[in-house]
């Protein structure tokens, strides 16, 4: 039975969601969900003790993936991303299919390396401005552009350490980077990969095996006179500027650093610092060997990811706060605790279910924060936690406003006058995602059993 403090916070969460989903004239995700934290804050919902504890669990995650995000700016303004786009396009030989694998793969690991909102910044003008001077019809595009973003947000789910939400909620349960993959990888992958055939499948008939125009492109992504620059471009002719030799090592930190992650997290070492010193040395060294200050980085650097992290919290703690999670548990531990099986198909889709419609951020929060009031053993927690994850990250996918990630995708093709509606994104998700998400569940119930 809602309270009338239930009812209040339940309120303001709709609200913060439905202004976080709209944003109105372009508006930062940031503003609702600070407005929304106010309002909780104000009304003694959540107290000064809450916000202490929320910023503990909050602040670590928020400062890795902008960290992240900064690695990537470098990365960026050397070149690396015009590189990989001039390279994507000579590897693919002029085939059509062997070009849109090489998206795939590019738009995978570019999520792996950092993160599923940069991944989406960073490949979709990459994947735009190929398809153009390919000169491909729209019907030709749209595969390119939608398993591209698909892949890319889905690829978040096998680590732990390329999405906002995963790192947050990994501290709520208590559970390391290494042991998340080592539970997680093989049954996300095994969803990735079904994911991908079907995507293939489903759009073979609009990619075109030959494309003769493709050296066109070697041309295009060469000149330093287009007109089409990549948002995070510095405007100079990356590819004839690069060193190679300290583009090397950019990389070799990079791999470096993620590697530091998993060994730290192990030992129950916080990474945020190595986050921190990986995006400072690849700062130092860009500055020592270019001459190249940090104003560029600070001024794109998304820093408000900080504030939005810490009120959307905020938010959902509210929920808890006033027994919200109390209504879900009560419906929900009957079954979840009758075996594994149910519990993780019932996880995975009550997330899929809250995602889509509330976005995967404040879900996963709000669905985490349920199992651990749950009085679930150690192992049982961070399976239904896990579950979640690949309800969040996959099953979240149905609709465009089950991510950020979709929804910055939706924007980007927007502004550059590429039409994409609703129905047409929806008529490839309700056919694929279910079937990718089903197998993710299934493969994680199956790899558990095998590995424990």
């Amino acid at each position: 039975m809602l309270t009338t403090e239930s009812t209040i916070a339940l309120t303001i969460f709709l609200a913060t969601v439905l202004f976080l989903l709209w944003r109105p004239r372009g508006l930062n995700e940031y503003i609702p969900t600070t407005i929304g934290a106010l309002f909780i804050y104000s009304l003694g919902i959540v107290n000064l003790t809450d916000i202490i504890n929320i910023e503990g669990t909050v602040m670590g995650a928020s400062i890795t993936i902008i960290s992240t995000i900064v690695m990537s700016i470098v990365l960026e303004s050397v070149g690396f991303f015009r590189w990989t786009a001039f390279n994507l396009v000579g590897r693919s030989k002029g085939s059509g299919i062997l070009l849109y694998w090489n998206v795939i793969l590019l738009c995978f690991l570019m999520t792996m390396f950092f993160n599923n909102d940069g991944s989406i910044l960073i490949t979709t003008p990459i994947i735009i401005e190929i398809v153009r001077i390919l000169k491909l019809k729209p019907h030709q595009q749209f595969p390119y552009l939608c398993s591209g973003a698909l892949i890319a947000t889905a690829a978040s789910a096998p680590i732990g350490v390329s999405n906002l939400a995963n790192l947050i909620a990994l501290k709520i349960v208590n559970l390391d980077l290494v042991t998340y993959a080592k539970l997680m990888f093989v049954p996300s992958m095994m969803g990735l990969f079904i994911t991908s055939i079907l995507l293939f499948i489903h759009f073979r008939q609009y990619i075109p095996k030959r494309i003769t125009s493709f050296s066109r492109t070697y041309m295009f992504l060469y000149d330093n006179t287009s007109k089409s620059k990549h948002p995070l471009s510095n405007g100079v002719n990356e590819l004839e500027s690069i060193n190679w030799n300290m583009f090397k090592v950019y990389i070799t930190i990079i791999i470096i650093v993620r590697g530091c992650f998993f060994v730290l997290s192990h030992f129950g070492f916080p990474i945020e610092p190595v986050a921190v010193l990986g995006a400072l040395i690849l700062i130092m060294i860009r500055w020592i060997s270019q001459g190249k200050g940090i104003l560029d980085v600070i001024q794109k650097t998304p820093w408000h990811i900080l504030i939005f992290a810490y009120s959307i919290y905020i938010v959902v703690y509210g929920l808890h706060n006033t027994n919200i999670t109390s209504l879900i548990i009560e419906s929900i531990k009957t079954p979840v605790n009758a075996n594994l099986y149910n519990a993780i198909l019932i996880m995975g889709t009550l997330l899929t279910i809250m995602s889509n419609l509330f976005n995967n951020l404040p879900s996963v929060m709000l669905g985490t924060i349920t199992i651990t009031q749950m009085g679930l053993e150690q192992l049982y927690l961070q399976v239904c936690y896990l579950a979640n994850i690949i309800g969040s990250d996959i099953g979240s996918l149905i609709l465009p406003t089950g991510t950020l990630a979709t929804l910055i995708w939706m924007y980007i093709l927007k502004k550059n006058k590429i039409p994409v509606t609703w129905s047409q994104y929806i008529s490839v998700t309700i056919l694929i995602i279910p079937v990718g998400l089903l197998t993710s569940l299934i493969s994680l119930y199956s790899w558990v059993l095998l590995i424990s």
